[in-house]
């Protein structure tokens, strides 16, 4: 088991201002010099739009991240903004949209050579009720991870409070991965929000265990880790104690404008990496304590 990093694209295109963007190729160029070996492509534009990818820019895509020896850690769609990509939407015509969506996103992931996609199961529209749209959202993940599990992609659910209104907590993330019932949809979490939950990062990787495939590592108020107030020094004891296996991506940085996204990817890294180095040399932990949220 190997605890392994990686830069999320966010702050290159700075998702939700925009500014500054920078192209897919020199993106993936500066993250590779800065030292990363993997990265986490966010499906918005200018980088990854699966509408306004063509066969050979994908094949392009492709070529790239094996030209750079770049892992790519997962695929995350974002929501919101036109099309909504919102999986509990009261409107069937937008559940489908969203769900051929994330079924086109999973292809994509196959081919660049990714394993897991993120998942964020929507949000609740006054006039539904909770019930409705948790079903709803299930429903829609339940047929995603069937497609998904051919290709050998695993859907990853993750809680997003401060976007959303379903899957709020980590209670909420292993209910939702228990209720879908599908092998290939495991758990994530951003540190962020659960910082800003006033809640505790350690915690989550006990709750969620073996189930624990990815992290979005951001300090609060989307700092890079290390920055704010989070015990990240807890947070990779923790993942070394379950035998975590994945990356924590840092997708900290695209809070505002006015950052600089190298020395977002460079401070993480010199953060996280040296408390990453020391986890996985480390021996495994003996015992059988890990909890496994998938029973």
């Amino acid at each position: 088991m190997t605890i392994k990093l990686a830069m999320h694209t966010w702050p290159y295109a700075s998702n939700p201002t925009w500014l500054p963007a920078y192209t897919l190729e020199e993106t993936i160029k500066r993250v590779k010099k800065i030292g990363y070996d993997a990265i986490e492509i966010g499906a918005a534009s200018p980088h990854v739009f699966p509408p306004t990818l063509s066969k050979q820019r994908r094949k392009d895509i492709a070529q790239m991240l094996k030209d750079y020896d770049m892992a790519l850690a997962a695929m995350l769609p974002a929501h919101g903004g036109g099309p909504g990509n919102n999986v509990a939407s009261p409107i069937p015509e937008e559940r489908r949209w969203a769900i051929e969506h994330y079924k086109e996103m999973a292809q994509l992931t196959a081919d660049w050579g990714g394993k897991r996609l993120i998942c964020l199961p929507g949000w609740y529209i006054f006039g539904t009720t909770y019930r409705q749209a948790w079903d709803w959202a299930a429903a829609a993940i339940r047929e995603i991870a069937r497609f998904s599990s051919d290709l050998g992609v695993e859907i990853v659910i993750e809680p997003t409070p401060e976007d959303s209104n379903i899957v709020n907590t980590c209670d909420n993330t292993i209910d939702m991965m228990k209720d879908v019932g599908e092998s290939n949809v495991r758990l994530m979490f951003d540190s962020h929000h659960v910082i800003t939950e006033k809640e505790v990062m350690s915690d989550y990787v006990y709750a969620m265990g073996k189930d624990l495939v990815h992290i979005h590592a951001s300090d609060n108020n989307r700092l890079p880790p290390g920055r704010g107030r989070g015990d990240f020094p807890a947070l990779i004891q923790a993942l070394h104690e379950t035998g975590f296996d994945g990356y924590l991506s840092m997708e900290c940085g695209f809070h505002q404008r006015g950052i600089e996204p190298d020395w977002v990817a460079r401070v993480s890294l010199e953060y996280l990496k040296p408390l990453v180095d020391a986890a996985n040399r480390s021996p495994s932990p003996s015992g059988d304590s890990v909890s496994s949220a998938h029973v």
